[in-house]
């Protein structure tokens, strides 16, 4: 039986990738935070955005959720390109992300949180639209707070939950627009050990069903988990690779890992 066609096995490879930073620069004022990045991600992987402080990791991840525009280059997102468009616009094209610092109503319940992330999905912004007629998403809110270990703690305000446990709200909201990507700024940040190791189960979960994207300064952490990072230095892409391919890169380990 014969192979398929070349051009054949490089459309499917091509179909398998969910966004792309295409030669990414972003300056701020005369500072060049960065500098022609291209990058592929592919569906359904858990990849890290990884370097030393100053990297640009965070401008690079906020241009990827759409927070802020690049200066010159473009970001696809299926194939379509989505450079400049509204946050809201990478929300309906299924592109959630959660920040570093934890965004939720402190005063509504868990349960509050999460269904109103769930009304604001079928209801489209119709704050007039009784709850009644939207069957089903207070029972969806339910299943998406067990879907990240709150079942139990539905009721209880916000506010006075854990902060991993406020992370996890956070994600469960960002999970009631069912995006096919999900982007994670730093999720263990401030969380202690068994937080972290919880938060990290809950990632690799969530990364079988969709693409997952983190920055994430705990090294350990995303060598043992992710199948992708990008190491970025400088503004720069310094390597891109398996965590084994980044372990053995010389250039990688002298000025991210601190060994010459």
């Amino acid at each position: 039986m014969s192979a398929p066609p070349i051009q054949s096995q490089a459309t499917n490879a091509q179909a398998d990738i969910l966004i792309e930073a295409r030669h990414i620069s972003r300056r701020f004022g005369a500072f060049q935070a960065l500098t022609d990045i291209t990058v592929q991600f592919r569906a359904k992987q858990l990849c890290a955005i990884i370097g030393p402080n100053g990297a640009g990791k965070s401008t690079f991840f906020n241009i990827l959720s759409g927070a802020i525009e690049p200066s010159s280059g473009s970001v696809l997102f299926q194939g379509q390109d989505i450079t400049g468009l509204a946050p809201h616009e990478y929300a309906r094209r299924g592109i959630a992300k959660s920040f570093q610092i934890t965004n939720v109503f402190k005063q509504l319940s868990a349960h509050e949180n999460v269904r109103v992330a769930v009304q604001m999905r079928h209801a489209r912004f119709d704050f007039f639209s009784p709850r009644a007629r939207l069957a089903g998403v207070a029972q969806t809110a339910q299943e998406l707070l067990e879907r990240v270990g709150l079942a139990g703690l539905g009721q209880k305000p916000a506010g006075d939950l854990a902060h991993g446990q406020q992370r996890s709200l956070e994600i469960a909201m960002a999970l009631a627009a069912d995006p096919q990507l999900l982007l994670m700024d730093e999720p263990t940040a401030g969380m202690s050990p068994e937080e972290t190791t919880v938060m990290m189960d809950l990632i690799t979960e969530l990364a079988a069903e969709r693409t997952v994207i983190l920055v994430e300064h705990k090294m350990k952490l995303v060598m043992g988990i992710c199948k992708t990072l990008i190491v970025l230095h400088h503004g720069q892409l310094l390597a891109q690779g398996t965590p084994e391919d980044i372990r053995a890169n010389e250039e990688v380990r002298r000025v991210y890992l601190g060994q010459g």
